[in-house]
C-alpha cells in the first residue's frame, strides 16, 4: 500500500499520507511499513509505541531525549485534531531554532516523522485528542530534556488563547540554555 511522503520547510521532517481504502463498512489504512518508509529515507527501527489523550487547549512539549537515547518519532492523531510541532535543535544546522507545524487529525490521517535532533510538542485543537506515536529508542528519564513551550526566540504560534501546560513543562529552559548534544 503506497504512502505519500512530503518534506516540509525543514526537509528532515516529513509528513506521511497513507492511502485509505473506504467502503460502506468503514476504512482500512496501513500506518507503517518499514520497506516503504526506508525507500523514502526513514530507516529508523521503531521500538516503542506510546498513546496519549489530552483535552482541548493542552500543549505537551517541547520534548526530546539526549544521546545515547535520542528518539526519532512517528506521530499520528487517532481521535480529534492536534497541531504537531518539530523544532530543529541540531547546533550545526542552517535551520537551528526553526520550527515546522502540521495539523494531524483522525479525519486527515496524516502522520509526521520527527527525526533525532528535533524537539517535539503538540497542541490539542479539538475537544479531546488521542495521539499514538512510535519512537526509535525507549523512554529514558535520565536523558529526557525539553524547551520552554513559549520561548520568544522560537515564536511558535500554538493557535491557542489559553493553553494548559504541565508544571514540569513550565519549568523547562529556553533554547539558549538547553542541554543539547545534537550536531
Amino acid at each position: 500500500m503506497p504512502f505519500l511522503f512530503k518534506k516540509l520547510e525543514i526537509p528532515e521532517v516529513i509528513v506521511i499520507e497513507p492511502q485509505s481504502y473506504n467502503d460502506e463498512r468503514g476504512f482500512f489504512v496501513e500506518t507503517y511499513k518499514y520497506s516503504d518508509f526506508k525507500i523514502a529515507g526513514i530507516s529508523d527501527d521503531f521500538i516503542q509505541d506510546n498513546h496519549s489523550k489530552s483535552v482541548k487547549g493542552v500543549i505537551r512539549g517541547l520534548h526530546y531525549q539526549k544521546s545515547p537515547k535520542a528518539q526519532a518519532k512517528l506521530v499520528r492523531c487517532v481521535q480529534g485534531e492536534i497541531l504537531d510541532i518539530a523544532v530543529d535543535i541540531r547546533q550545526d544546522s542552517p535551520n537551528y531554532g526553526k520550527w515546522v507545524g502540521v495539523k494531524l487529525s483522525s479525519e486527515n490521517r496524516l502522520m509526521m516523522y520527527v527525526p533525532v535532533g528535533f524537539a517535539h510538542g503538540f497542541a490539542v485543537i479539538s475537544d479531546t485528542a488521542e495521539i499514538m506515536y512510535k519512537t526509535s529508542k525507549e523512554y529514558s528519564q535520565e536523558n529526557e530534556r525539553g524547551i520552554l513551550w513559549n520561548d520568544p526566540k522560537l515564536n511558535i504560534n500554538w493557535e491557542l488563547s489559553e493553553p494548559i501546560i504541565s508544571i514540569k513543562d513550565t519549568k523547562l529552559p529556553t533554547l539558549k540554555y538547553i542541554d543539547n548534544d545534537f550536531y
